[in-house]
C-alpha cells in the first residue's frame, strides 16, 4: 500500500513532471516519492524561489510545473511569489506541507487564510482520495489559469493511502474556457473596424496563440500593430511597430496616437501600457476582446468577453480586404530607433542605454530574456531582441515586487530548450534573491546575468528623491557582484568602461558555456523614459488633489 505522498506523486507525474523544491519536514515524503517516481527535480535555496521558478517555467514553456515547500516558515517564505503568480494569473501547483489534521501547533500558521488572502485556490488532501485531489488541483490551475495550493497535512504525509482507484485526468475539466463572440458582438466589432480610416491592433499575452490570424486580419484592414511587453514582436508583419506603452519609441507612440480605431486583443491595458492615458487620442474608438468579464480600462468604448483566437477567426470571416492603405503610407524607418547612449554619463559612470546597446550586439541571439523589477526594467525590452513567442518574462511586476526575477531564471533555464537565458536585474533586487545565485550556476547550461549596478534603489531615487525625500534610505553600498559570482563558480566580469565588454565577447566566442555575470557600473542619473511618464502622471495627480483641497 502506497503512502498519501506517493499517491500524489503518482497522479501528478504525467501532468507536471517538473518540480522546483526545497525540502523540509512537511514535504520530505512527497519529494522522496517524486524523485523515486522520476520527476525532474530542481533544488533551490530559498522557498520563494520554488514558486518564482515554477511561474517562469510556465510562462516560457506553457507547461504546468510544481513548486514544493515545507509547512509554516517554508510556506510563508513563498507567499510573496505566490501572490505574484495569482496577480499574473500563472497556473502552477504549490505542493506544501501543512499543520496536522489535529490542529495548529505552536509553529504553524493558518495557511488556508493566507492562501485566500493572496487569491490562491487551495485543495487539501486526505487519505481516501489523495491522487484524485491532486488531479483536481492540477485541472483547476490549468482551467482557471491561476496558482493552486495543494496542502498535505503533516500527519498524513507518510500515512497509507486508502485510495482504491485513480480517475483519469481527462475526466477533469482542465482546458481554459474559450468563449466565442455572438453574432451581435461580431457584427458590431466588424462595423467599427470597417469604418476605421486609421486602424491599429494592440495585442497582449492573451493573443500569443493567435499570431498568424492577427497578422492576416491586420493585413486585410491595412492596420498597424503593436504588442504589450509580454507579447512584443509576436507578429511576422511589416507594419508591426514593436512594443507599446512606456517602453515604446517616440515614433511608435506618435503613430498609435493617430489611430482612429484601436482593436485590443488579449491585453490588460494597465496604466503603463496606456501611458497614463496618453496612448490613444480622445476621439479614437477603443474595442477590447479579452477573457475578462468586463473592460479592463475606462478608456474602452466597446468590450466583448471572448477567446482571442476564436474571435479573430470569426472576424476573418466577416472582414474582407480594405483599401484604407494607412499602414502602407506611414514612414516606419525610425519606428524602432532608440538613443544608443553616451560612452559615459556626465558623472563618469556608464550610460545604461549604452550598456544595453553593446550587449544586444554581443550576446547570443538565440535567447530568453528574464526581467526582475526596478528602474532598469525597460532597458532589456527596449534594446534586446529575443527568440520565440514566449521568450520574455517579468516575474514580480504584476505584484509590484522586486527580487523575484532572480530565481525565475532557474525556471526559465529548465524551459529554455537550448537558448541562452539572459537575466536583467538591479543591485537591490539581486541582493534580495542572492541565495539562488548558486541555483542558477548549478542548473543553467548557458546564461548571462546583467546587473545594472547604480548603488541604489533607482526607482525610488527617481520617483521620491526627485521630489525632495531624503535619499539615504534609497542608497546601497557598492557591491562587487563579479566577485560574488566568481565565488560560486560563474564567470564574473566587472564593466567600468566600454573596453571591458571585450571580456563578455570573449566568453560568448568561447561557446557561452555556464554563467557569465556582467556587473555594469551605471550612472544613477540617466532616467528611463517610462519613469518620466510616471513622474508626469504623479505630478498631475498631486496637482489635482491640491486643487480639490483648496
Amino acid at each position: 500500500m502506497s503512502s498519501v505522498s506517493a499517491a500524489i506523486a503518482h497522479a501528478l507525474k504525467p501532468i507536471a513532471p517538473q518540480i522546483f523544491g526545497l525540502m523540509g519536514n512537511g514535504n520530505a515524503h512527497f519529494l522522496d516519492a517524486a524523485v523515486r517516481a522520476g520527476f525532474s527535480y530542481t533544488a533551490v535555496r530559498h522557498e520563494s524561489a520554488t514558486v518564482s521558478a515554477a511561474d517562469a517555467y510556465f510562462r516560457i514553456s506553457n507547461r504546468l510545473a510544481i513548486a514544493s515547500t515545507t509547512y509554516g516558515a517554508g510556506y510563508t517564505n513563498a507567499v510573496t511569489a505566490l501572490a505574484e503568480a495569482a496577480a499574473a494569473r500563472t497556473p502552477l501547483l504549490l505542493v506544501t506541507g501543512d499543520a496536522p489534521t489535529t490542529g495548529l501547533r505552536g509553529w504553524d500558521v493558518d495557511q488556508a487564510a493566507i492562501d485566500s488572502g493572496v487569491r490562491a485556490v487551495r485543495y487539501e488532501v486526505d487519505r481516501h482520495t489523495p491522487g484524485a485531489t491532486a488531479l483536481a488541483a492540477a485541472a483547476h490551475a490549468l482551467r482557471e489559469q491561476i496558482p493552486v495550493v495543494l496542502s498535505i497535512p503533516y500527519d498524513l504525509a507518510a500515512a497509507p493511502s486508502l485510495e482504491v482507484e485513480l480517475p483519469e485526468f481527462n475526466s477533469f475539466r482542465s482546458v481554459p474556457p474559450a468563449p466565442e463572440l455572438n453574432a451581435t458582438q461580431l457584427r458590431a466589432i466588424t462595423d467599427l473596424l470597417l469604418a476605421a480610416k486609421r486602424p491599429h491592433i494592440l495585442y497582449g499575452r492573451g493573443a500569443i496563440d493567435a499570431a498568424a490570424g492577427i497578422a492576416e486580419l491586420a493585413e486585410r484592414l491595412g492596420a498597424t500593430t503593436s504588442g504589450t511587453l509580454l507579447a512584443r514582436d509576436l507578429l511576422d508583419y511589416p507594419y508591426d511597430l514593436g512594443i507599446t506603452g512606456g517602453f515604446a519609441t517616440e515614433r511608435n507612440a506618435e503613430i498609435i496616437e493617430q489611430a482612429d480605431t484601436v482593436l485590443v486583443l488579449g491585453a490588460g491595458l494597465n496604466q503603463f501600457t496606456m501611458r497614463f492615458g496618453e496612448l490613444v487620442n480622445v476621439g479614437a474608438q477603443v474595442v477590447q476582446i479579452d477573457l475578462a468579464a468586463s473592460a479592463t480600462s475606462p478608456r474602452v468604448d466597446y468590450f466583448a468577453t471572448g477567446d482571442v483566437a476564436a474571435a479573430v477567426k470569426g472576424l476573418l470571416g466577416t472582414v474582407g480586404a480594405q483599401d484604407s492603405g494607412w499602414a502602407g503610407s506611414i514612414n516606419l524607418g525610425s519606428v524602432r530607433d532608440r538613443p544608443r547612449g553616451e560612452e559615459r554619463a556626465a558623472d563618469g559612470l556608464l550610460d545604461p542605454r549604452r550598456v544595453a546597446s553593446e550587449l544586444e550586439e554581443i550576446l547570443p541571439q538565440n535567447r530568453v530574456l528574464v526581467q526582475d523589477g526596478g528602474h532598469f526594467i525597460g532597458w532589456g525590452p527596449m534594446y534586446w531582441s529575443t527568440s520565440g513567442a514566449r521568450s520574455l518574462t517579468c516575474v514580480g511586476t504584476a505584484y509590484q515586487s522586486i527580487g523575484l526575477g532572480i530565481a525565475s531564471m532557474v525556471g526559465a533555464g529548465a524551459a529554455a530548450e537550448g537558448r541562452t537565458v539572459v537575466l536583467a536585474a538591479g543591485d537591490g533586487g539581486f541582493l534580495m534573491g542572492l541565495a539562488d545565485l548558486e541555483s542558477i550556476v548549478r542548473t543553467i547550461s548557458s546564461g548571462v546575468i546583467v546587473i545594472y549596478n547604480d548603488s541604489a534603489y533607482g526607482a525610488e531615487v527617481h520617483q521620491y528623491g526627485s521630489i525632495g525625500l531624503h535619499e539615504d534610505p534609497m542608497l546601497i553600498p557598492t557591491v562587487d557582484f563579479a566577485a560574488l559570482a566568481t565565488a560560486v563558480g560563474a564567470t564574473g566580469i566587472r564593466i567600468d568602461s566600454l573596453a571591458d565588454f571585450s571580456k563578455v565577447r570573449q566568453w560568448v566566442d568561447q561557446g557561452a558555456k555556464g554563467i557569465c555575470l556582467v556587473d555594469a557600473r551605471i550612472s544613477p542619473n540617466v532616467r528611463a523614459p517610462y519613469m518620466e511618464e510616471i513622474l508626469v502622471a504623479n505630478a498631475r495627480a498631486a496637482a489635482a488633489q491640491a486643487s480639490q483641497s483648496d
